[in-house]
This record gives structure tokens, C-alpha cells and sequence, in this order.
């Protein structure tokens, strides 16, 4: 059976994606499958290097690629940059909102700053995104799709994790209720739950030194990896999903939580974390 970016490519003709965040990890685990069915893809991140160190991999593989530089936060560079694309492609067909941060500690010694930080980059930005790209996925024939990154950790609630789970458990609600609107179109959203893969998610985190080699440990002992996770995303557009956890062991947490979620917590405090140490 063809690769899922083909299979899409069945759908959407044209072959349009615009990932942000795409310069490493996922987002970029992402573009490169992309663009080995020939995509055009549009790149938005805020580290330039990065970009260009993996461009002309991504033009190998066989995709067209422009690369935007700026922050999901600044909404005029972020708009910007997505009419560029369109105007350029002729339209969207796969938005992923990608980009986001970490943060890690106690809820009593999280300060108010990196409340406002996380959420401003994990959850506005998301949205943001997502209400660009709705008019140029609506006016597609066939219509797209959105795809949202959110992470197990938005369920699971692990602690010593309150500010980064709280913002992907926006993501979660944010995209479902996107989903309710969309309603009646042929756009369709998809939230993404993974547990920790190795990315470099923790380059710009904001912990205390304990909770930060805590969380590098839970990272670099996984055996999940950025690029099963974006086979398995592009996997769950094909196919219409709604809700993706991942890896496919992680669902058992998914559904411990939507129905039994006191018994969930009640495990979290006796195994301090322990049994969502990869969300």
C-alpha cells in the first residue's frame, strides 16, 4: 500500500501543507514524509539555521519547499507567511500546528511569567493557526485538514508538569470543539496526543535542574521516535481520525482517563507520575 502523504495526495491533488515548527522533530519528521510524495511545503520556524541545514533534504526527497522565518507568537509575521505560501501554492490543503514549548515544576513555584509564556506559544498560537488557515482550507474543493500537536500529558496530567499539561489539554479542547464547528464542511481536525520522543523540545524549556534531567532522562530512554510519529499522524488524516494517542501502548492511559479518571489520578499520586513517565 502507497505511503499515507500519497494516499493524501490522492485526495488533495495539488499537495499543499504548511507545518510550523518544522525545522526539527516532529514538524520536520513531518515535511519529510511530505515531501518524498511531493508536496509543497511551507516551513515556519523561528530558527533560521534550521531551516536551511535541512532544506536541501526535504528538495532531495522530492518536495518544493519555502521556508518562512518568525514566531508563532507574532501574528502578522505568522499570517504573513501563510498567505505567501498560499499565494505561492494556490492554496492550502494540511495546516499542522506544530511548534510549542516546555515547561516543568511545581504548580506553588511555577511563576506567572512562564504560565504566560507556554500558553501564549502552545495554546494562542494554536488557535491562531488554526483560524488563518480555515478560509484557505475552506475554499479548497475537496477541503483539508488541521492538525493539531498536543501531547499525552494533556490527559494524563502527570505531575511537577502543571503549566505544560495544562496548555496541551487546551490543545485537546481546542480541537474538539474546532471539530463541532467544522460541522457540515470538508475540513476535518485532528488532535495529536504523543508521549515524549527524542526531539529538541527541551532546548528552550524553562525547569529547575532536577525536573530537567528528569524529563531529558524520560526522553532519551524512549523507544517511540519523531518519525513513527508522523507516519502514524499522516496514517490518522487518511483515515478521518478525531483523536490520535501515540505510541499505540499510550491508549490504554487515553481510556484509564476518560472513564475512570478519579481511579487515574489516585494511580498518579501512588506512583508519583510514574506510570505517565513518557507523556
Amino acid at each position: 500500500m502507497p505511503e499515507a502523504a500519497a494516499r493524501l495526495g490522492a485526495r488533495w491533488s495539488r499537495r499543499r501543507a504548511f507545518i510550523t515548527g518544522a525545522g526539527s522533530g516532529l514538524g520536520l519528521a513531518l515535511a519529510t514524509e511530505l515531501a518524498k510524495a511531493g508536496w509543497t511545503i511551507g516551513r515556519f520556524d523561528r530558527e533560521a539555521q534550521r531551516l536551511a541545514e535541512t532544506a536541501p533534504a526535504l528538495k532531495a526527497a522530492g518536495g518544493s519547499i519555502y521556508d518562512y522565518l518568525g514566531d508563532v507568537t507574532n501574528e502578522a509575521a505568522f499570517a504573513a507567511a501563510l498567505d505567501s505560501f498560499t499565494g505561492t501554492a494556490g492554496g492550502l490543503d494540511l495546516m499542522v500546528n506544530n511548534a510549542g514549548v516546555a515547561a516543568a515544576g511545581r504548580i506553588e513555584t511555577t511563576p506567572a511569567e512562564d504560565w504566560r509564556w507556554i500558553l501564549e506559544i502552545n495554546v494562542v498560537a494554536v488557535a491562531t493557526g488554526s483560524r488563518l488557515a480555515l478560509p484557505h482550507l475552506k475554499a479548497a474543493p475537496a477541503g483539508g485538514a488541521i492538525v493539531n500537536i498536543a501531547s499525552a500529558a494533556g490527559f494524563a496530567a502527570p505531575p511537577l508538569m502543571g503549566a505544560y499539561n495544562a496548555s496541551k489539554a487546551a490543545v485537546i479542547s481546542l480541537t474538539e470543539t474546532l471539530a463541532a464547528e467544522l460541522g457540515g464542511t470538508q475540513v476535518h481536525a485532528l488532535v495529536v496526543m504523543p508521549t515524549f520522543f527524542q526531539t529538541r523540545l527541551l532546548d528552550s524549556a524553562r525547569a529547575g535542574a532536577k525536573e530537567m534531567a528528569t524529563a531529558r532522562r524520560w526522553m532519551e530512554t524512549s523507544n517511540f521516535t519523531a518519525e513513527a510519529c508522523a507516519k502514524a499522524v499522516l496514517e490518522a488524516v487518511v483515515a478521518d481520525k478525531f483523536h490520535l494517542a501515540l505510541p499505540a501502548d499510550s491508549r490504554w492511559m487515553w481510556r484509564l482517563k476518560r472513564l475512570l479518571p478519579a481511579y487515574f489520578v489516585s494511580r498518579l499520586r501512588k506512583g508519583g507520575g510514574r506510570s505517565t513517565r513518557r507523556t
